[in-house]
């Protein structure tokens, strides 16, 4: 069993601008700053037709119920790989490396004249008997601030 999550953020930019900023190591890092990580980095490669983007952050786990702070400890290492076979469209792969969950999904942009729309869809799984599910709803809530986060940044980002 798995917690799915759908989210959507729309800017007010052609999908090549949208595009360029996701590849942008200087944007990936005022996400992973405003996001409140204490340690981060981000590397891209292109390999053939696959360019693969690799988000590797450490957030405090400052605030956390305490049934989740006994699974990752203060910090939690959370390492999002995206492997883009397109413009478009990108396979979405987030683990916590040591730890019994992930997330496995798609991140797609859609462009409607001068707007584009980036949709994140998710299935977030976490194999702990008895509150794998509770977990699983805390990541989701997690993840929906993360990303209005992200999105205020691309917001200030793309209007530059």
């Amino acid at each position: 069993m798995s917690t799915q999550l759908t989210h959507t953020m729309t800017y007010d930019a052609p999908l090549a601008a949208v595009s360029a900023m996701l590849d942008d190591p200087a944007y990936r890092h005022e996400v992973i700053v405003a996001q409140g990580c204490t340690d981060g980095s981000f590397t891209i490669e292109t390999a053939g037709d696959v360019t693969t983007a690799v988000v590797d952050q450490v957030r405090p786990a400052a605030g956390l119920p305490s049934y989740a702070t006994r699974l990752v400890g203060s910090e939690i290492n959370i390492v999002q790989r995206e492997e883009w076979t397109s413009a478009e469209y990108a396979d979405l792969h987030v683990s916590i490396p040591g730890k019994p969950g992930q997330m496995v999904g798609s991140n797609t942009l859609v462009e409607d004249g001068t707007t584009t729309t980036e949709t994140l869809e998710v299935a977030i799984s976490v194999s702990i008997p008895l509150v794998g599910g509770k977990v699983e709803k805390l990541i989701a809530d997690m993840l929906r601030k993360a990303l209005r986060e992200e999105e205020r940044v691309a917001h200030a980002y793309l209007s530059r």
